[in-house]
């Protein structure tokens, strides 16, 4: 009975199946960095109902139960930085960070896109970011 020797062609479908269903890895943090600049513009604008749409579910449930107000109010009473110019994007997955001139900024990928799930965020010597919207 001949053997067949398929490894490799395996090894080539999943890369092909896994690049094609997360994009490779410039083009996710381009999609980031595009987000967040988004997300910033919004906030610098004040359109709050953007801002809370952009949020990821969690994070929106948080901010409510934290200020016993709806999202869209409770944003708006944030005292987030104006963030300035983006300094670097890492993507790790379904995880991003993007740091900015005055602020940190973390996302997830939800089916939809992007998420934010903590902005505000500034860092701590050896302590976990300290931020002003975060999911619970």
């Amino acid at each position: 009975m001949p053997r067949r020797w398929c490894g490799p062609a395996v090894a080539v479908l999943v890369t092909a199946v896994t690049a094609g269903a997360c994009g490779m890895p410039s083009e996710r943090r381009d999609r980031v960095t595009e987000d967040v600049t988004r997300f910033e513009r919004a906030l610098e604008a004040g359109r709050r109902a953007y801002l809370c749409a952009a949020l990821a579910p969690s994070t929106r449930q948080e901010l409510e139960h934290t200020a016993r107000s709806r999202c869209e109010r409770a944003i708006g009473e944030q005292d987030l930085p104006r963030a300035g110019a983006v300094r670097s994007v890492d993507v790790y997955g379904g995880q991003a960070r993007v740091v900015l001139e005055h602020d940190t900024v973390f996302l997830a990928r939800f089916p939809e896109g992007w998420k934010v799930t903590a902005a505000g965020c500034r860092p701590r010597p050896g302590q976990p970011y300290q931020c002003e919207i975060k999911g619970g």
